[in-house]
């Protein structure tokens, strides 16, 4: 298996006849999912995404790819296709059409519906280009062949991309339920098909590698949220992805059979399921929904509330209702249904909500305690029955920790695609496909870019590294008047604080130091402002971390006279 070194250069040109991938998001990690595909001078992007911050990157709102690698070549992009609707696939797509706002963007009917929605809030007009499964279309140099692939949202693509360096197969997020809910299967027959002419690089979503068998059918969920509904004594509260159109779905039909109105709260929600409603993948019957301000005029009992923050997101509706600063206020006797899988990586801000909805008196249900979900990821059964029916020359797992891309190439290597032949690569990393072969040739830049608030690219690490220090450790301001012809100390120092737990009495012991070090610099003749202030940062630094045992961001302040 090969994989990526830490040593990776910048790749070398392209052979001609040659394709090449970079991936600029997606591989070991859960989301920003993006591939860059280059043949002939020309390029294809499929799937524009984003990430999720955690909770060591405080202030951030989302997180980019990274486009430093196509910001030059913006007019060598063919198009970008979109496998599906959910935002680790489209969310970053205004973000590049900022860029060049005429890139054709390529999918389904729901998700061409879901972006121009996106992009309306942005104030641009898309080119679009809708597909539906089984069609062909090229786009310069790629003839892309689309194949209809079952998910947790409705209308799902898989894109076979054919260029005369052979084909890849690339699944996009899929599962094989054979009993899905839209009647949508996943397209093996189409598979196999490929199987048979020669697929000469798979790349396969690796989510749920690492678990064993088949997932659950959609439909086993059903008589669960249903039973739900019905022991409910009170008001019901559903949180759930902002598209996942199945589960919402559900949650509508459950309510009607037992006599309850609907309200969709938080703005994604509302706009999602608008389209969805719209485009005939979302039917409610007519009466069901009432308006969310309307809500507290129907008695608890008659009651179910769809609302967005399943996964502890902090200004999502649930967090704020577990937090009391929302308009619904949870009652003694709610019950509130976590009806998503949960993200890696945010298990303490779910666990923290589930509590905060808990102390006010609300039953929580969740995937830990109730059958409420089922992934919408394809598991180890799955995965070896497409390696099988595509049966493929070259393989990449894409979409998944490391922990999943590994699980996934061993899985490959069962199937007997050779170990020279499954190539693990990481965000950056080149991988070009050359007579027959997937080989790693180098890497490019690939970092996270933050978007906090109209800001994007501002903020850097160094950034959310002072922003870590100031939350965990606080700051303390050093306030220095210096005479600039001698520096020597003008008035005598001022220190404050906040956030760092030091009692400001105290500040008198460190107060003499500081004008001792002044005293010593200033006798040494030196009067440069920044040696001054790394002497003041060095002296208090000290005086803290052995009094306290802390490490505070330290803000010396000169004032020159």
């Amino acid at each position: 298996m090969s994989h990526p070194h830490p040593e990776l250069g910048p790749p070398p040109r392209l052979p001609e006849g040659a394709l090449r991938i970079v991936a600029l998001g997606g591989l070991g990690e859960i989301g920003r999912n993006m591939a860059v595909f280059e043949f002939d001078g020309r390029l294809l992007i499929v799937d524009c995404g984003v990430l999720f911050p955690e909770t060591e990157q405080p202030g951030v709102d989302l997180i980019l790819p990274d486009f430093d690698y196509i910001r030059d070549r913006l007019d060598q992009i063919e198009a970008v296709i979109l496998t599906h609707g959910h935002e680790d696939h489209i969310g970053a797509v205004p973000y590049l059409l900022r860029e060049r706002p005429d890139i054709p963007i390529v999918g389904s009917k729901l998700t061409m519906a879901l972006i121009e929605a996106k992009l309306t809030e942005h104030r641009i007009q898309p080119v679009k280009v809708e597909v539906v499964e089984e069609e062909r279309h090229r786009f310069g140099p790629f003839d892309c062949e689309f194949f209809a692939v079952n998910h947790s949202i409705p209308d799902a693509l898989a894109v076979a991309i054919r260029t005369p360096a052979g084909i890849v197969l690339h699944t996009g997020d899929f599962r094989m339920d054979q009993l899905p809910s839209d009647g949508r299967l996943t397209d093996l027959g189409g598979f196999a098909r490929l199987g048979r002419e020669g697929v000469d690089l798979l790349m396969s979503d690796s989510t749920n590698a690492e678990v064993p068998g088949f997932v659950t059918s959609e439909r086993e969920i059903a008589p669960v949220i249903d039973e739900v509904i019905r022991t409910a004594s009170k008001r019901v509260i559903v949180a759930s992805f902002a598209s996942h159109i199945h589960r919402v779905q559900q949650v509508i039909d459950a309510a009607g059979r037992h006599g309850r109105k609907v309200a969709l709260i938080g703005r994604s929600m509302v706009r999602n399921m608008g389209v969805a409603r719209d485009l005939g993948y979302l039917r409610i019957p007519p009466g069901l929904i009432v308006d969310s301000r309307e809500i507290e005029e129907w008695p608890p009992e008659d009651v179910v509330l769809i609302c967005t923050g399943s996964q502890g997101e902090p200004m999502a509706a649930l967090s704020r209702m577990a937090n009391r600063d929302h308009a619904i206020r949870i009652a003694e006797g709610d019950t509130v249904l976590l009806a998503s899988s949960l993200v890696p990586g945010n298990e303490t801000a779910v666990n923290k909500v589930i509590n905060g909805l808990t102390r006010w008196g609300a039953r929580v249900v969740h995937k830990g305690n109730a059958k409420v979900h089922v992934s919408g990821h394809a598991a180890a059964g799955e995965l070896l029955y497409v390696l099988n029916l595509t049966r493929p020359s070259n393989f990449m797992p894409v979409h998944g920790e490391w922990r999943h891309l590994r699980a996934h190439a061993k899985l490959a290597a069962l199937t007997g695609v050779p170990d020279d032949h499954i190539v693990i690569a990481e965000d950056g990393v080149v991988v070009d496909l050359v007579d027959g072969r997937a080989r790693i040739v180098g890497a490019v830049q690939a970092g996270y870019v933050y978007v906090d608030g109209t800001s994007v690219g501002d903020v850097t690490e160094f950034a959310l590294k002072d922003r870590r220090i100031l939350g965990e450790e606080g700051f303390i301001s050093i306030i220095i008047v210096v005479d600039t012809a001698t520096g020597e100390l003008a008035a005598a120092p001022e220190i404050h604080a906040r956030g760092s737990g030091i009692d400001p009495d105290r500040f008198d012991e460190v107060i003499p130091q500081v004008e001792k070090v002044l005293k010593d610099n200033a006798a040494d003749g030196v009067v440069d402002i920044q040696q001054i202030r790394r002497v003041v940062r060095r002296s208090v630094g000290r005086w803290v971390s052995d009094t306290y045992r802390r490490r505070p961001m330290i803000v010396p302040v000169i004032i020159e006279v």
